[in-house]
């Protein structure tokens, strides 16, 4: 039985890893921003901007359970749009989360994994941490970061016998597309159907996760379209680039209908003297 602590635990994937991990009989600690979690298992509020929380997280771990096993750094938020549409606000806001977030879970734990001479974290990125469509500069860019970081640590923690995984999911149901907010509306209203329309669940994806921690699988591509994906672009990358150019074209083309609407819906509220 392993203590656990997952971020992003209140819905979407972190509620289904939580669910899985309970059920396969670990002690499990899900946190998230909110103040009241789901019931079922311990649950704290964790903001993971907030260092001082990841202190408070490392000491209740200590704490209750002497030490932790397995860290999962799930809590992020979906984003996106044209490099330049999206605000810079949006890229603080999501580097803030997304990436930072992870780096803060890292740094607060493995002084305990080192001194427990184990431990595991596991990092959820996406499939836009290694294939990188466009309309989405800041999403791939956070997500690929955090590849880069579960990577690098990989090594440095190796010695240690701390292992690290990082997770790379395609689209899948759940709630991220709530937390989709920013300037291009339209890539947004995008994101939120591939979303909203994929066949995967959340518990699709909290099972092959879980398998593939099991396994002490560094990468976790836990659904066919991300590895073809990822296979094709390794393997085959002339047909990657198409794809991908393919992608824009239709992504510019529903950019400017949707442009043209708001400006002909605009045109329709003027009075007759322009006004």
């Amino acid at each position: 039985m392993s203590r656990v602590l997952v971020t992003g635990a209140a819905s979407g994937l972190g509620a289904a890893l939580v669910a899985r991990f309970v059920a396969d009989g670990h002690q499990v600690l899900g946190t998230d921003v909110s103040e009241d979690g789901p019931g079922g298992t311990a649950y704290r509020k964790l903001d993971v901007r907030s260092p001082e929380d990841w202190d408070a997280a490392v000491a209740w771990c200590e704490e209750t359970w002497g030490g932790l096993d397995i860290l999962v750094n799930n809590a992020g938020i979906a984003t996106g749009g044209r490099i330049e549409v999206e605000t810079l606000d949006e890229w603080d806001r999501v580097v803030d989360i997304n990436l930072m977030g992870v780096v803060r879970g890292c740094r607060a734990f493995v002084p305990l994994f080192k001194r427990q001479r184990a431990g595991y974290i596991v990092n959820t990125a996406s499939a836009a941490g290694l294939v990188h469509p466009p309309m989405m500069s800041s999403y791939n860019t956070v997500k690929a970061g955090v590849v880069a970081l579960s990577e690098t640590l990989s090594h440095e923690l190796g010695p240690y016998g701390v292992n690290v995984s990082v997770v790379c999911p395609s689209f899948f149901r759940t709630n991220l597309a709530d937390s989709i907010r920013g300037a291009d509306r339209a890539m947004g209203a995008t994101a939120r159907q591939l979303i909203e329309k994929s066949p995967r669940t959340a518990d699709d994806i909290a099972a092959a996760v879980v398998a593939g921690i099991n396994k002490k699988q560094h990468l976790i591509i836990p659904d066919r379209p991300t590895r073809a994906a990822y296979w094709t672009k390794r393997l085959a990358r002339p047909l990657y680039d198409r794809q991908m150019r393919r992608i824009a074209a239709r992504a510019h083309e529903k950019a400017e209908r949707a442009s043209g609407a708001a400006r002909a819906a605009g045109a329709e509220t003027r009075s007759p003297d322009g006004r």
